[in-house]
């Protein structure tokens, strides 16, 4: 008996040392809801940092436009960070490269884009955005009337958008436009119809694009119809021919998107880790506008209500 309880005891205590020797997750492990001073203006950025195996980390980076990037390699020693990824839609052979501090829960420091300007940046760890309740839904709101864009903006002072028969029509690439109410919780219907090979999206407050493309066709892809650009893909490709009225019914609670195109749920209650490209700002907490894509071709928009939670 004594040997049975010398031998417990002998690998309690190296199963001990092992936990009191096992290193602590780097500080820098997480995501950050970055904000870049370009000088003329400020636009947001995103970072993901994780373990990969025992040592290496890893991640992914939204600039201020474009889709969620892999990093190979992230270097952290003594809480100074940096790492290089490569172009995706400049056409330039300069890298993007971070090098930052963390300071006090904060990463301070600079970013030089894939056009070689370098920008200071801070960076604050982004929210869970976790609900304790299921939300309880508040009364539907019509966001647009059918008659004017009464309760509407455009990001830019030129003005493509007009109302035409109930619609709301961007007959070529400019400005986007927003709602001027900004929501936490909600429900969304919204109808969309482009011209083949048109290209628009629905930005979740203003933050989270549901992509909205010409994808007939074709397989399902996070960059492609029905997806939250660069980070979650459809189930199936439920998209109708150019041409067509295209219906969404979209759910956001938190961090948690459940997508239904034509009828068809394609994204269930599955978490959007970060920003997208293209989006108003990074501050994740906070409520924001229903946004919605002109810059990229004609597209038209309709029935457009959403449900709050109170």
């Amino acid at each position: 008996m004594k040997k049975y309880i010398s031998t417990a005891l002998l690998l309690l205590g190296f199963v001990t040392t092992l936990s009191a020797q096992a290193p602590s997750s780097p500080a820098i492990i997480g995501r950050w809801d970055l904000t870049v001073d370009q000088g003329d203006k400020i636009v947001p950025s995103w970072l993901e940092v994780e373990l990969s195996g025992i040592r290496t980390l890893v991640g992914h980076f939204v600039a201020e436009g474009g889709s969620a990037r892999p990093i190979s390699k992230v270097n952290f020693e003594n809480g100074k960070v940096n790492f290089s990824i490569p172009p995706q839609w400049d056409r330039t052979d300069i890298d993007l490269v971070m090098n930052a501090e963390l300071k006090n829960d904060q990463l301070v420091g600079t970013i030089r884009n894939n056009k070689g300007e370098t920008h200071p940046f801070v960076g604050v760890r982004a929210p869970l955005l976790k609900r304790s309740a299921p939300p309880v839904w508040g009364a539907p709101i019509t966001l647009f009337n059918g008659k004017d864009l009464s309760g509407w903006h455009t990001q830019k002072p030129e003005n493509q958008w007009v109302v035409e028969g109930g619609v709301m029509k961007s007959p070529r690439s400019g400005s986007n436009i927003m709602t001027d109410q900004t929501f936490n919780d909600f429900k969304l219907h919204i109808e969309v119809r482009y011209p083949k090979g048109s290209n628009s999206g629905v930005y979740l407050r203003g933050r989270y694009e549901v992509q909205v493309e010409d994808s007939y066709g074709r397989e399902p892809n996070s960059h492609l119809f029905g997806g939250v650009y660069g980070f979650l893909t459809p189930n199936e490709m439920a998209v109708k021919p150019a041409g067509e009225w295209q219906v969404y019914d979209i759910t956001l609670i938190g961090r948690r998107v459940t997508v239904v195109a034509n009828g068809k749920t394609i994204i269930h209650d599955q978490i959007i880790p970060g920003i997208t490209g293209g989006a108003l700002d990074s501050k994740e907490g906070e409520p924001g506008p229903i946004f919605l894509q002109g810059d990229h071709g004609p597209v038209e928009y309709r029935n457009i209500v959403i449900t709050p939670a109170k």
